[in-house]
């Protein structure tokens, strides 16, 4: 049986063309699952699963434990919000303490760029990254290329995908990035400079400040909230200039010559990056990356899960 090369979830940095590959076939699988009647598999009915979540979180939390029940698995839910934490305890203290439930897999989203890194070097369990600070959130784009995968009907080699919004806050943004990459997309991102990280350039990634342009320009755009709450500056002058040089509306999409997909990882701020018009339209695969979402981790569950050794 095919096998993932690495041992945790961390990031797309760390994954090769055909990690992405193997969780994708399995993900399309999982997605046939979760379409039956019956939607529960037996793959991981002695694995325990710790969903550790020391940010807020909705729909990836949900997603995941959704996922984690799809496989029978057992789980385990962590808020920060509700624990020890708040008492001056240590990252590794509290994952230590699950741990000796005799938990297999942890998944962790943590306001700290490299916790995840950090983790899978002190714990001896496998450790997704569901978010790490303004750094990776790697199946997030796992999720955003199996969805554009279907929604083009092809691979992604010479696709041209652009990055819109608030990509300097984004962890999306960057896993993206190298998502896209190791398929061969060619990537652009488009928003105020002053959203635009300055490595930007050094990942082979193209800037462009004309939305109208970008969109002529791409096959898929996939857009981002602005995350005030990242934010300890002002980075535009208000929230309605931002709407008018960088939000989609229907109008703007019937003006370019071709039809192209808009996506976008949730929440979306509805009136200040999209208009209703356009993430409820025919041309938007959001819905469709909310239940590719549940499939995607699904596979990397059940592919991390082959590894344990019992």
């Amino acid at each position: 049986m095919k096998q993932l090369s690495v041992e945790h979830l961390l990031g797309i940095k760390y994954l090769n063309k055909n990690d992405l590959e193997l969780i994708f076939e399995t993900a399309a699988h999982f997605k046939e699952v979760i379409n039956r009647p019956i939607k529960k598999v037996p793959s991981l009915r002695d694995i325990t699963i710790a969903n550790l979540f020391f940010e807020n979180s909705t729909r990836t939390k949900l997603s995941f434990e959704l996922a984690e029940k799809r496989l029978s698995a057992d789980v385990i839910n962590f808020s920060a919000g509700q624990s020890s934490v708040k008492k001056g305890e240590t990252l590794i203290d509290t994952v230590n303490n699950i741990l000796s439930m005799k938990v297999d897999i942890v998944v962790m989203r943590h306001s700290n760029v490299g916790a995840g890194i950090f983790l899978s070097r002190h714990v001896d369990a496998k450790i997704i990254n569901a978010g790490d600070g303004t750094h990776e959130h790697p199946t997030q784009a796992l999720l955003d290329s199996f969805s554009m995968r279907e929604a083009l009907n092809s691979d992604l080699k010479g696709k041209k995908i652009v990055i819109v919004g608030d990509v300097l806050h984004s962890r999306v943004a960057l896993s993206n990035i190298f998502a896209l990459q190791l398929q061969g997309a060619k990537v652009k991102v488009c928003g105020p400079t002053t959203l635009i990280p300055r490595y930007i350039s050094s990942l082979g990634v193209e800037v462009e400040t004309n939305l109208k342009k970008a969109l002529e320009w791409c096959d898929v755009a996939n857009v981002l909230r602005v995350q005030h709450e990242r934010m300890d500056i002002k980075y535009f002058p208000s929230t309605r200039e931002y709407t008018q040089l960088f939000g989609i509306n229907k109008e703007i999409l019937d003006n370019l010559d071709k039809k192209i997909v808009i996506m976008h990882p949730g929440p979306i701020n509805r009136g200040v990056e999209l208009t209703s018009d356009v993430a409820d339209s025919s041309q938007s695969i959001i819905l469709n990356q909310v239940e590719n979402g549940v499939a995607v981790r699904m596979a990397v569950i059940y592919l991390l899960a082959q590894q344990i050794k019992r």
